[in-house]
């Protein structure tokens, strides 16, 4: 699964569990929130003044490391 704007906070977490790190480096507490099953990564990095780009790529770049170890 790559990890796209539109991608759902939820479905990352559960997919990649690794991935708390990176919301956690962004400030994002986002993955405890009720919201988060639903909320996209575009509508959290809005909320949250984030550079959607920057995470989806930090988030790309730890799942793909992690899939070649």
């Amino acid at each position: 699964m790559k990890i796209t704007k539109e991608s759902r906070l939820g479905e990352i977490i559960q997919n990649y569990p690794e991935t708390v790190s990176v919301f956690q480096k962004y400030n994002l507490g986002c993955f405890g929130c009720p919201s988060a099953g639903m909320e996209t990564i575009d509508n959290a990095a809005q909320l949250h003044g984030v550079d959607a780009d920057n995470l989806v790529k930090d988030l790309n770049d730890l799942v793909s490391k992690n899939e070649e170890s």
